[in-house]
């Protein structure tokens, strides 16, 4: 009886060891499965991971460049052509390789043409028509030291410039006029037109009276900042402004003026003049002013001497701003190099009007 039981003994001993055996590798290979099927499930997640990182780097690198791209298409937006560029001045050639499309410069004294070029050309003159108010306004003699206050009229509605004297700031006339004729501020030329005995309307009107006193009759002014494509003019006549202005000790004296600073309630702005050249100890200038709006090019008109001759130069239509300077450079380095210049150059069209 015992055999027996002991015999079943080790049967069901022997049986348990074999479910042991078989369970274990059943059990291994589902703790296998599970741990290979959770490290798919990472790799999965860390491929997409993976991806979606690549992806995101791609999207940023595509957009760098679409930015890029955008940033050099809008760069590479031609600016608007000036009136000489669309009649075609551009493509005329000197032998000075000048920059500006018109250049005319005479001797002050014999009135002899040196070099002419597209001269009797007539263009917008931009912020040249300064010269223009600072003649009317010095030759009315209007006390200076009136106040005069900025108001909204004075600011720019037609090119939208940006100007330093808010409305409700108020300057001398005197101060006014030195702001606008050394650093071309467009709301002390406007202010100083509105605030003329009988107002812009008669300011404007004896702006054309003096051209055609002076026999500029290729001129025609419509307001006095010079903002407006309607003001315009010749080489020809801008040369006999020149000489006009040059004689008015005032204009002389502001228009080379090299900085100035005016005291704006608590605030004191300074203003420097628009073209460096007078403080250029190689030039002798007498008298200057520069202009420029997009219909009008970079311009430039100057009396200076140079090897003992008084010459006034006229540039229109420049390229670019330093062009103009460039210009009147080169002009200087050939004067010199030529004191006697016995054949003049003439250079450009004949034709006395050119529309825009």
């Amino acid at each position: 009886m015992s055999n027996q039981i002991f015999n079943r003994a080790l049967k069901i001993i022997g049986f348990l060891a074999l479910f042991t055996a078989l369970a274990v590798p059943v059990a291994s290979s589902a703790a296998t499965k599970r741990s290979t099927a959770k490290k798919q499930q990472i790799t999965k997640v860390s491929s997409s991971k993976s991806k979606k990182a690549v992806a995101t780097r791609k999207s940023v690198r595509i957009a760098a460049v679409a930015k890029r791209k955008s940033i050099i298409r809008v760069a590479a937006v031609p600016a608007k052509p000036s009136f000489g560029e669309m009649a075609g001045l551009h493509s005329a050639q000197d032998p000075l390789d000048l920059k500006s499309s018109v250049a005319l410069v005479i001797d002050q004294d014999t009135r002899e043409v040196l070099f002419r070029k597209n001269d009797q050309a007539v263009l917008p003159i931009a912020s040249l028509t300064k010269l223009m108010t600072g003649v009317i306004i010095s030759g009315a003699k209007l006390p200076m030291d009136e106040m005069i206050t900025v108001t909204q009229d004075d600011v720019d509605t037609e090119k939208h410039s940006s100007s330093r004297l808010r409305v409700g700031t108020s300057l001398t006339r005197g101060e006014l006029l030195h702001l606008a004729l050394m650093s071309s501020e467009n709301r002390a030329a406007h202010a100083l037109g509105r605030t003329y005995p009988g107002g812009m309307p008669t300011f404007v009107n004896l702006m054309n009276a003096k051209a055609k006193l002076l026999g500029m009759n290729d001129t025609s002014y419509a307001e006095p900042t010079g903002l407006s494509s309607r003001n315009q003019s010749s080489a020809q006549d801008l040369a006999t402004l020149v000489n006009a202005a040059h004689s008015d000790p005032l204009l002389r004296e502001l228009t080379t003026s090299t900085g100035y600073q005016v005291a704006v309630g608590k605030r004191t702005l300074q203003y420097n003049n628009t073209n460096r050249l007078v403080k250029n100890p190689e030039w002798d200038i007498g008298l200057q002013k520069t202009g420029y709006i997009s219909e009008a090019g970079q311009c430039l008109v100057m009396q200076t001497k140079i090897a003992g001759r008084k010459l006034i130069m006229v540039f229109l239509d420049s390229a670019g701003k330093l062009s103009r300077l460039g210009d009147a450079e080169r002009v200087r380095r050939w004067v010199e190099a030529n004191p006697v210049i016995d054949r003049k150059v003439n250079v450009g069209v004949s034709a006395k009007q050119i529309n825009g």
